[in-house]
């Protein structure tokens, strides 16, 4: 496993984390045994980043990671969740919420601290509430000891901007925009750089849409994305690859992306996923699945707020 430095925060993250949110039966139901395997799995082959959020399964994946966690020692991973997301429809920024959330996910997770705590998709909130009360709750909590580091994690890269032009951040975390169809984050780069944010990629796969499995029914991609990702995942099976295996490998190639978050509750799964990053990637392949991607390269979804877009 490679590691890489999380901007300022000194720390060294493994390029593949671990997103926890399959633990709460988000994509689909699971075995809780099997899920705390696949935890204790990655963490046995090098990964050291895991990330979770109250959001998933409403309370039950910090439940059941809290679970896998408990016999492992602290000092073999670092820990990350978020505040202000409670349901699908239920946002709450305020600095009462984000205090009692998470105390409420130490709990769960049994520990006395976070290494990082995120404001969970803020473009659904309100931002004078995210910079007023959500951005000072997160440097109290930082003071007391509670969190090491905090940051937002969002869908549209507009939110990062606003944010970090009134904000000092340790981290934020993006999703579905370094990906084989989508890598628009690289223009957020040389902000994050400058002012020395960690950058963690989440969602290498765009959702599923990048793999071979049916989507979901309320992925938000629109018809053309759709089809052309399924263009994508035939022309890689016809050629005896897996479009999964190579989104994976071509979001932690890249030395400007410190770790990409993936999620499963699948020992076999997280196993596979490990080793396809220590492989070599497939350039042909590669070439010909991003011309496929060129009509609808960078073409995302609305996510939020007006006041965020």
């Amino acid at each position: 496993m490679k590691y890489r430095k999380l901007g300022k925060t000194g720390l060294d993250v493994s390029v593949l984390s671990y997103g926890a949110s399959s633990l709460g039966a988000v994509f689909r139901e699971i075995n809780e045994d099997e899920g705390i395997k696949s935890v204790h799995a990655a963490i046995d082959q090098g990964i050291n980043l895991i990330d979770v959020s109250p959001f998933y399964g409403l309370t039950k994946a910090e439940t059941v990671l809290g679970n896998a966690l408990r016999d492992i020692s602290r000092d073999k991973y670092y820990l990350s969740t978020k505040a202000g997301r409670y349901g699908k429809d239920e946002f709450d920024f305020s600095k009462n919420s984000i205090t009692k959330s998470l105390e409420e996910s130490l709990q769960r997770l049994g520990t006395d601290y976070v290494d990082i705590l995120l404001l969970h998709d803020i473009e659904f909130g309100s931002y004078d509430q995210v910079i007023e009360e959500g951005i000072p709750a997160l440097e109290e909590l930082k003071e007391q000891g509670k969190i090491r580091f905090y940051g937002v994690s969002g869908l549209p890269l507009s939110i990062f901007d606003k944010v970090l032009s009134k904000a000092d951040l340790d981290v934020i975390l993006s999703y579905c925009h370094y990906s084989l169809n989508d890598t628009s984050l690289l223009s957020l780069i040389p902000l994050l750089e400058e002012k020395q944010v960690g950058l963690i990629n989440a969602s290498p796969l765009s959702m599923g849409l990048l793999s071979t499995r049916v989507v979901a029914d309320w992925h938000p991609a629109d018809e053309e994305i759709k089809q052309a990702c399924q263009k994508a995942a035939e022309y890689c099976k016809q050629h005896g690859e897996d479009l999964a295996k190579l989104a994976i490998q071509y979001s932690v190639q890249n030395e400007l992306i410190p770790t990409t978050l993936v999620s499963t509750a699948s020992v076999k799964n997280i196993t596979r996923n490990i080793k396809w990053t220590e492989e070599p990637i497939n350039e042909d392949i590669l070439v010909a699945v991003l011309d496929i991607f060129k009509p609808i390269h960078n073409k995302t979804w609305r996510s939020g707020n007006a006041e965020w877009n």
